[in-house]
Formats: structure tokens, C-alpha cells, sequence
């Protein structure tokens, strides 16, 4: 082969070698480069009840430890408290140095550098935001205000608030085209999606949702199509990521579908959707919409995320306290590991520790990897279904209870209550009223040392966790027993 052959020839397996590593990962666009996961990269998640963050290491599927933004109850009631409290939400800049964690009942938002776990700063923002993340072009950072009507926007710089942008009340969730053209905010108050221009922050379009309640959004790499998902009905739909914004399609996922998020691999693109009242993540391809896959996976998957290269996508397990990392080739679990308290958004940040150990200001997970787990069964009926799984996330002598309900009557008050004895035949005691959804399931909460109770080795003085009918606010039939 002469000189100039052999130099075509290199180039030709130059360029076929670089196209197919340019596969593109959300929320980045499909030029991008793949970065195969490394002991540089890092998993977050952002943990409710413990009020932490964790962090993992994805080389070998290890929890380095926690970044403590606040204290559990009660440390937390006392009026002179400066922590954090409902640790949820996560974004990260677009250079991969900065976390934006949001805290529900604290109001905030908080900076952290990645490379040495530091708080950067702290911004103050509107009742009960939601979710944060920064612009592709890294100049500005959106929260969702979900306790009012808007969209706070701050400068990336200052971290300072630049402006707002108004929306139907209880804006969930936003997220960029990769381009950095559009942002696309879900509702989890109204049926509505807006698409905003993100040069001049003005609404240009309007998207139905069938119900009311989005809590997360992603946009496809490739910059073509939104995904949504609907909590409370168990559904996810698609929209065209660009005008005129028509509705694509609309899939039965599920009770209680928390996230989606995408993966890209040799097989193609792939929407991975965390259905909680299953305890699976559903796989579709984006092209078809055609379910290839479902995953078994812990109790409550929540927040999830894939690999800098698309090889895993990683889910938080909100009432199993753990991330469990999925091989994307063969979508089986190839890891759990144990992390903090309810995990909700998490986020795999390729390269975010460039130099060192990046293990700096960690914390050991200490009480908030203390959690206990109970099942409960329909009353009357050992077909071995446990269709409500319960944590008891301690909190020093208490602990806050959260139960992930399902396999209920739609759209009906219930109670869950302590029985006095077994299978739900003596007195009950209510702990929570709640209504369930249009899927049949509700996420139910209550406090107290509840643990102690129904854990009793004193016969006398145990408790049974039960679900009971609501008549008037008061039990009625008993419908779902404590699992033995």
C-alpha cells in the first residue's frame, strides 16, 4: 500500500472510530463524547430524610460518603436551625464542577464543588422549590418554585436571582434542548408543560399533560423528543422536542412513575422510566416506543441517571436507602449500594474529580444508613403480593415512616393506622389519612417510634401497621396487614 493510500486509510478508521464513540448522553447533545466511567466520575443522590448527599464512586460501585447539609428531626424543629431540610433535588453545570441540590422545606438551594464536597454558597428562593439546573451554556441556573407560580432564574456567577419567569402554579420540573434553545417545565399542579425560550425566558408553547401531576421531565439527546412522566395516573408521554411541540405518544407505565431518564449504546436509545409501586424500571426504545425490558429492582425506585458512556444507568431506591447501577447491554442489576435516607434526584457526573481523591469533607453515612422495612399484604389473602412496602428511617428515638401504597381502589380515602392485634382484629389507632390516586396508590408519611411498637417483643404492647378503609376520617375494614 502506497504512503497515500495508508494515510486514507487511517483517517477513514479515524473518523469511523470517533463517530461511534459520539454517542451522546442527556442531558448533553448527541455530538458529545462518550466518557467511559472511571474512578474520576462520581454518583449523587440527594437524600429526604437524612438531609444528606452521598457520593459514589461508580469504578467499582463504592459509597465514598456523605456530604451533610443538614440534621434529621428533631434537631432540625429547633428555631435557631441553620441546616437544610427535605433534601430532593439535583443539577449539575455543564463543566461538571457544580451541584445544585434543592431543599424542599429550607427553601434553598445549595452550591457544592464537586472536586472537594464544599458548599460554595446557599440561595434563599420561594416556597418550596423543587428542582435546579444549570442552562447548557452555563449562564444561568432554574429552579422550579413548585409552592407558587414560577420559575426563578439566577446568574451562574453570582448565584444571585435574575430574574423570574411566571408559570401555571406548582412548576415540577425543567429541562434544556440540548442546543440550549428551549426549556420545557412540567407542572405538577396543572395539566399543562410550558416551553420557554431560554434567550428571552418567554413562554412559546403549550403542552396538555393528561393529569396534573408531573414531578420529572428529560429531553433526548439527539434533541427531538421530551419525555414527561405522570405520577399520579401511572403514565409517561412524549412530546416533539421541537415546533410544533405535538404530543407523540402516550404509554401505561405504571403506579406511582417517579423518572426517566436515556441511555445510548451500540442497540440504540433507550428511555428508562423508575416505576415506584412496582419496584421496576421499565426499558423503551425511543425510535418505536416499543418496551424491550423490565427490571426488578428494590423497594421505591425513584431519581435515575445514566454513565458518562451510556454502559449503566444508575437508580435510587428511595425506600431500600440504596443506588442499584443497571447494565444497559443485558438490563439486569449489577450492583446495589447501600446510601442514605430516601433518596430522590440523583445525578452521575462524569470527570468530577479531575485530580485527587475527591474524598475530601465526606462524611461516614453513620444514622442515615439505620433504616428498618416492613411489607404489607392484602387482609385475608396469601397470594405472597406485598403491595405496600414501608421504611422507618430513624431519627435518633423516632423514626418518619414512609409507605409507597398500592393495589388500592382509585380515588378513595383510606387510613393507615396500629392495630392492636394481629391481622388487623383489634382497636386501631390512626397514624395518617390519605387519599389514594387515579392508579390506586398514594405515598403515605407519619412520625413517631413506631419502630419500638410494632417490633415489640412484649406481646401486650405490640403493634400491628395496617390499612384500613376511611369512614369519616375514622377506620373502617381493614384491607392491608403487617407482612410477617
Amino acid at each position: 500500500m502506497n504512503r497515500s493510500l495508508l494515510s486514507v486509510s487511517l483517517l477513514a478508521s479515524t473518523f469511523l472510530a470517533c463517530t461511534a464513540a459520539l454517542a451522546g448522553q442527556a442531558p448533553g447533545p448527541v455530538s458529545a463524547p462518550d466518557i467511559p466511567v472511571s474512578h474520576r466520575d462520581r454518583i449523587y443522590a440527594a437524600e429526604q430524610f437524612s438531609n444528606t448527599v452521598s457520593v459514589t464512586d461508580p469504578a467499582d460501585n463504592k459509597l465514598l460518603g456523605v456530604i451533610r447539609l443538614g440534621d434529621p428531626q428533631p434537631g432540625n424543629f429547633s428555631p435557631l436551625y441553620k441546616g437544610q431540610v427535605l433534601v430532593h433535588g439535583m443539577g449539575f453545570s455543564p463543566d461538571h464542577k457544580t451541584l445544585a441540590i434543592v431543599s424542599i422545606g429550607s427553601n434553598s438551594v445549595t452550591f457544592i464543588d464537586t472536586a472537594t464536597n464544599t458548599v460554595k454558597h446557599t440561595t434563599y428562593v420561594g416556597r418550596s422549590p423543587h428542582e435546579a439546573f444549570f442552562t447548557p451554556d452555563g449562564k444561568e441556573v432554574w429552579i422550579t418554585v413548585r409552592g407558587e407560580d414560577y420559575v426563578d432564574v439566577l446568574d451562574a456567577a453570582t448565584f444571585e436571582e435574575k430574574t423570574r419567569i411566571k408559570t401555571p402554579n406548582g412548576p415540577g420540573m425543567q429541562i434544556f434542548s440540548p442546543d440550549g434553545k428551549y426549556g420545557y417545565v412540567c407542572s405538577s399542579f396543572n395539566p399543562e408543560t410550558d416551553v420557554i425560550s431560554v434567550a428571552d425566558h418567554q413562554i412559546v408553547a403549550r403542552v396538555k399533560q393528561a393529569s396534573p401531576f408531573c414531578p420529572n421531565i428529560a429531553a433526548t439527546a439527539d434533541g427531538k423528543q421530551v419525555w414527561f412522566t405522570l405520577k399520579d395516573i401511572g403514565k409517561t408521554q412524549v412530546f416533539n422536542a421541537q415546533p410544533p411541540f405535538d404530543l407523540i405518544k402516550t404509554i401505561d407505565t405504571g403506579p406511582i412513575t417517579n423518572h426517566v431518564n436515556f441511555a445510548v449504546n451500540k442497540n440504540g436509545s433507550f428511555a428508562y422510566v423508575t416505576i415506584g409501586g412496582l419496584n421496576q424500571v421499565k426499558v423503551f426504545r425511543t425510535d418505536n416506543f416499543e418496551q424491550v425490558a423490565t427490571i426488578p429492582v428494590g423497594n421505591l425506585p425513584h431519581g435515575i441517571w445514566p454513565s458518562g458512556d451510556g454502559s449503566r444507568i444508575y437508580v435510587g431506591l428511595e425506600n431500600a436507602d440504596a443506588l442499584a447501577a443497571i447494565d444497559t447491554q443485558t438490563n439486569k442489576v449489577v450492583a446495589n449500594i447501600p446510601i442514605g435516607q430516601a433518596p430522590q434526584a440523583i445525578a452521575y457526573v462524569p470527570n468530577a474529580v479531575p485530580e485527587g481523591s475527591g474524598t475530601d469533607d465526606l462524611q461516614p453515612l453513620g444514622l442515615a444508613g439505620q433504616t428498618a422495612h416492613l411489607t404489607l399484604a392484602p387482609a385475608g389473602k396469601h397470594d405472597g403480593k406485598t403491595p405496600t412496602s414501608v421504611s422507618l428511617f430513624d431519627q435518633g428515638l423516632i423514626q418518619i415512616l414512609q409507605a409507597s401504597v398500592t393495589g388500592l381502589e382509585a380515588k378513595k380515602p383510606y387510613v393507615l393506622a396500629l392495630s392492636t392485634g394481629p391481622e388487623g382484629k383489634g382497636m386501631l389507632q390512626p397514624l395518617a389519612n390519605f387519599m389514594t390516586n387515579p392508579a390506586g396508590s398514594a405515598i403515605v408519611n407519619a412520625a413517631g417510634p413506631i419502630r419500638q411498637i410494632v417490633q415489640n417483643d412484649v406481646k401486650n404492647e405490640r403493634r400491628y401497621l395496617v390499612i384500613a378503609e376511611s369512614n369519616a376520617g375514622k377506620p373502617g375494614t381493614v384491607v392491608q396487614i403487617q407482612g410477617h
